[in-house]
C-alpha cells in the first residue's frame, strides 16, 4: 500500500482487480478546497489510458512488478522468445503483449520484460535503436534541405517515415518509445 503523495511515473497500481500504470501525475493545491493528484493511467493489459483523480493522501494499492533484463533469441511464428540473462530461463511472450515494437526487435538485443505474479506484463525496449534500410526510393540531389519524408522498410520489416537522403542499405537511428521515428544516420 501507498499513498497519492508517493506516486511515480511507471508505478503499477491495482485499482478494482486491474492494473494500471500511471503514465504522468500532477500534485495540485487550489486556493479553495483540499489537495488532489490528477494522473493519467494506462491499463497493463487493454493499453487503454484514462484520467482520474485522486484525494491527495488517499491510499493506493501497488502492484508487485519485477523488471528484468532479458535477451530477444527469436520469432517462432506464435510468440517471441526471450532469455533471462541472469538464470538462462526462457520465456515466451505473445505479439499483443509486445505490440507495435515487434517491429524494432533484433535478434539479441536486451530488453526489459516486467512481470508481475509470473505473468508479463509489458515489454520495455531501448529508447532507440539501430536498424539498416532493407529498402527505400532512392534519395535525389538538393533533397538534403526538405523537412519532406519518404517510406522506408527497416530490416525487421517495420516501415517508417524517413528524410529524402536516406539511402537504401543505411544504418539509422530509431525512436521506440513514439512509434518508430527516423532519429539521425549512424557512422560507421
Amino acid at each position: 500500500m501507498a499513498t497519492t503523495n508517493d506516486l511515480k511515473n511507471g508505478m503499477v497500481l491495482k485499482i478494482e482487480g486491474q492494473l494500471w500504470q500511471v503514465v504522468e501525475f500532477q500534485h495540485v493545491k487550489p486556493g479553495k478546497g483540499p489537495a488532489f493528484v490528477r494522473t493519467k493511467l494506462k491499463n497493463v493489459e487493454s493499453g487503454k489510458n484514462v484520467d482520474k483523480t485522486f484525494n491527495a493522501g488517499t491510499k493506493v494499492e501497488t502492484a508487485t512488478v519485477d523488471r528484468r533484463s532479458f535477451q530477444y533469441l527469436y520469432n517462432d511464428g506464435t510468440s517471441f522468445v526471450f532469455m533471462d540473462v541472469a538464470d538462462f530461463d526462457q520465456v515466451e511472450v505473445t505479439p499483443e503483449i509486445i505490440g507495435d515494437g515487434a517491429g524494432f526487435l533484433l535478434e539479441n538485443q536486451e530488453v526489459i520484460l516486467a512481470t508481475n505474479e509470473g505473468r508479463v506484463l509489458f515489454v520495455e525496449l531501448p529508447p532507440s535503436v539501430e536498424l539498416v534500410i532493407s529498402y527505400t526510393e532512392p534519395g535525389v540531389m538538393g533533397d538534403s534541405a526538405t523537412g519532406r519524408t519518404k517510406p522506408a522498410t527497416l530490416e525487421t520489416g517495420a516501415e517508417i517515415q524517413v528524410p529524402l537522403f536516406i539511402e537504401q542499405g543505411e544504418k539509422i537511428k530509431v525512436d521506440t518509445r513514439d512509434g518508430g521515428s527516423y532519429l539521425s544516420r549512424v557512422k560507421g
